[in-house]
């Protein structure tokens, strides 16, 4: 073989190899989402100049018992239980995420609700939108909220979806509040 096959051949079987490697196990382990996770939340909270958030176990367990609930059916829907989950931490706050199963990263799930900031407007809680639907920039508001110092998240997923839950404490979207 020549070195122009040789390379070809390496360009052909070393992207198959990782494929096989990333297949056999995961590209990250769990305490690395939670930290990318984290990181996506932070970054965004540091460029508002707002502090940032620390990860919290009990709210990551919170979030993936209802995370593995939501991969059972269609849809999202939000939690009874992630309002007074305990009351003596007080009321938390939660978003919602679904897509397709291997697609996204952990950064490009948060990312999506940052994108929400094109339409926010630092405004009294619940006029926060150009679109005058606080809604549309309900997961940013939450993920911005000044008053939150903890968020803890999971990802599950079924055989097409993954499903990510973040839970905050204190939780936001207070009306009649700025969220910073």
């Amino acid at each position: 073989m020549d070195r122009r096959s040789i390379r070809l051949l390496r360009c052909a079987v070393l992207p198959l190899a990782w494929l096989a490697l990333g297949a056999a196990s995961p590209l990250w382990t769990p305490q690395d989402v939670n930290q990318r996770l984290l990181a996506a939340h932070n970054a965004e909270r540091v460029r508002l100049g707002i502090p940032p958030l620390v990860w919290s176990d009990k709210l990551a367990r919170q979030s993936m018992e209802w995370a593995q609930q939501l991969t059972l059916i269609d849809g999202l829907e939000h939690s009874d239980t992630a309002d007074y989950a305990d009351p003596t931490d007080g009321e938390e706050g939660e978003n919602l995420w679904r897509g397709t199963k291997g697609y996204y990263t952990p950064e490009q799930m948060v990312n999506l609700w940052v994108d929400e900031r094109k339409i926010f407007v630092n405004g009294p809680f619940p006029r926060n939108s150009t679109t005058g639907q606080w809604r549309d920039v309900g997961h940013y508001t939450q993920l911005i909220w000044r008053s939150t110092t903890q968020v803890g998240c999971a990802i599950a997923s079924n055989e097409q979806d993954e499903v990510l839950v973040c839970r905050y404490l204190e939780g936001g979207n207070v009306i009649g509040e700025k969220p910073y």
